[in-house]
């Protein structure tokens, strides 16, 4: 099954203010999320995975949690695996699953608290 992701993402991300190595982890980010931007694995789990320790993937996840390509809920919402891709950097199933997703906002998007 092919996967489809935002042009955004795979033609743009050079321009955002992102090391190389953030620009790498966040590759690994969308390989490892699921279809929509859920990522099933904890930090811990994650490090072992990319080889380094979890402060190293704090540092890496932090200027993407800056730039709101990685989402967090706010405190009070975690439960968990609370990571996620932002929707515009998530992968889909589809051309049309990414078109549909896209074309609507998130309601986090709608409260102002993501950008959309």
């Amino acid at each position: 099954m092919a996967n489809v992701m935002s042009p955004i993402v795979a033609e743009r991300i050079w321009a955002l203010p992102l090391s190389g190595s953030a620009v790498k982890f966040l590759q690994y980010l969308v390989s490892r999320s699921d279809f929509g931007g859920t990522l099933p694995v904890r930090q811990k789990d994650m490090a072992a995975e990319y080889g380094v320790t979890p402060q190293a993937v704090s540092g890496l996840m932090a200027p993407l949690c800056d730039l709101n390509i990685v989402l967090r809920p706010r405190s009070e919402e975690r439960n968990g695996n609370s990571y996620r891709l932002h929707p515009l950097a998530a992968k889909y199933e589809t051309p049309r699953a990414w078109r549909r997703r896209s074309a609507r906002p998130s309601p986090a998007s709608r409260r102002g608290t993501c950008p959309t």
